[in-house]
């Protein structure tokens, strides 16, 4: 398991890519719709960021924390094991990556997600 990304909930995404593309050096990777929201990865070597548009800010203001894994079934199990539910999904994403959301012990929001592996060209 490592770190993937931290997000964050935005009100006018097309600032925010500005913002932090000229200010960060942060380039768009990956855009996805999902549900009700619009979603856009930004990266350079060292950080990811997912800005998130269009959800239903709730409390925690859409903040949270993501682990990539190389298999989320034990991760489901692992929680699944010691009773904990999961706050949110899992989903299986159009673009193959598979996600489920837990909170941490101060209700905190944090992500685990599996990236499908393209096939080797």
């Amino acid at each position: 398991m490592h770190f993937h990304h931290f997000a964050i909930e935005v009100e006018d995404l097309d600032t925010s890519i500005a913002f932090y593309q000229e200010f960060i050096g942060l380039s768009e990777e990956v855009r996805i719709s999902f549900q009700d929201e619009e979603i856009v990865f930004l990266a350079n070597a060292d950080l990811k960021l997912e800005l998130i548009s269009g959800g239903q800010q709730q409390d925690s203001k859409g903040i949270h924390i993501c682990f990539e894994v190389d298999r989320i079934q034990e991760v489901i199990n692992h929680f699944k094991n010691k009773r904990i539910l999961a706050l949110e999904g899992p989903y299986k994403l159009k673009n193959g990556w598979e996600t489920v959301f837990y909170n941490g012990p101060d209700n905190e929001v944090i992500e685990f997600l599996q990236i499908e592996k393209k096939a080797d060209k």
